[in-house]
C-alpha cells in the first residue's frame, strides 16, 4: 500500500507546469533586477524618455484629430 502512494507521488505531475511558470518569473524578475543595479539609474532614464515621446506623440495625435 505504501509503495503504490510512493510510486503515484513520484509519477504525479500535476502543479508542475505552474512551479516551471514561477521558477522562470523569478529567474527574469532576477534578471531585471540586476539589469537596473547595474545601469545605475540609466535605464530608468532611457524608459522614461521613450514613456515621454510616446506621450508626446499620442497629444500630437489627438490635437490633430
Amino acid at each position: 500500500m505504501f509503495t503504490g502512494s510512493l510510486k503515484r507521488f513520484i509519477t504525479d505531475e500535476s502543479g508542475q507546469g505552474i512551479t516551471e511558470y514561477g521558477a522562470i518569473l523569478a529567474f527574469v524578475a532576477c534578471l531585471v533586477a540586476l539589469v537596473f543595479a547595474m545601469t545605475q539609474g540609466g535605464l530608468k532614464n532611457a524608459i522614461s524618455n521613450a514613456f515621454s515621446t510616446v506621450v508626446v506623440q499620442l497629444n500630437a495625435l489627438a490635437a490633430a484629430s
